[in-house]
């Protein structure tokens, strides 16, 4: 195969994972939050027999921005924003601890206390249960207090105490479920020094302006690996008329 056309096929193809990479960012940039994924292009020599005269790019991950989004005030009671770094200790659909930044909080039905995507919070002892009140706080260390239906806020009782933990960044993996784990797998330990604000929310990290021109770029350099492959087969179909007239 001709290296040139082999350059160019893979720039191509590494150019549309650089760009479903972006448009998974800017997919979520109203995700509260949501932390970006990083990537970059590495070069690989092109092996095969001859001088290695081709080099070639692979995009792959580097990791997930650690920049905090922006805090944005909300009122609802239950609606808590992790004060720089930390995270919110949740259960994720396998039945394991996880973390994330989304403090979108809500009471089901049955009293259970989950995230906006439905995952229980973890307290120390396990996933937390609010009883029927008439009012809810969060304060600022997680300790979740409440005003029993019918009585008045003299009554305000504690019902539990959010797991807020802060493993080193370095540690911290994104599962598929966009939750985040220890790359250890083993729960981190609860953290006093982590502190939630009542009342907001975090929002995406996702910066749309950069998110949009890299889009833009990513289309343009498609592209010109596209025109690439065309002047490789004509380059080919000339190769071949001359060796007919010869």
């Amino acid at each position: 195969m001709d290296r040139f056309l082999y350059v160019s096929m893979t720039g191509a193809k590494e150019t549309l994972r650089a760009q479903a990479s972006n448009n998974h960012n800017l997919a979520n940039a109203s995700t509260t939050g949501f932390r970006a994924d990083m990537s970059a292009m590495q070069s690989r020599a092109v092996a095969g027999t001859g001088f290695a005269s081709r080099v070639y790019a692979t995009d792959s991950t580097t990791g997930w921005d650690r920049t905090s989004g922006a805090m944005q005030a909300t009122g609802h009671d239950l609606d808590i924003a992790v004060q720089g770094e930390g995270w919110i200790a949740i259960q994720g659909k396998d039945g394991q601890e996880a973390y994330t930044r989304a403090g979108d909080l809500r009471v089901d039905p049955s009293g259970m206390l989950l995230n906006g995507a439905g995952h229980p919070v973890l307290a120390d002892g396990g996933p937390i249960t609010v009883p029927a009140h008439s009012a809810v706080a969060v304060a600022g260390d997680g300790t979740i207090s409440i005003v029993p239906v019918g009585q008045g806020p003299e009554t305000m009782a504690t019902v539990g105490r959010i797991k807020l933990v802060n493993p080193p960044a370095d540690s911290m993996v994104r599962g598929e479920d966009g939750l985040f784990r220890t790359n250890s797998g083993k729960p981190a330990p609860a953290d006093a020094s982590v502190h939630v604000s009542s009342g907001a929310l975090e929002s995406s990290n996702i910066n749309v302006a950069d998110a949009m021109v890299n889009m833009i770029e990513l289309s343009r350099l498609f592209d010109l690996q596209v025109k690439a492959m065309r002047t490789a087969e004509e380059n080919g179909q000339s190769s071949a008329q001359l060796l007919k007239l010869g």
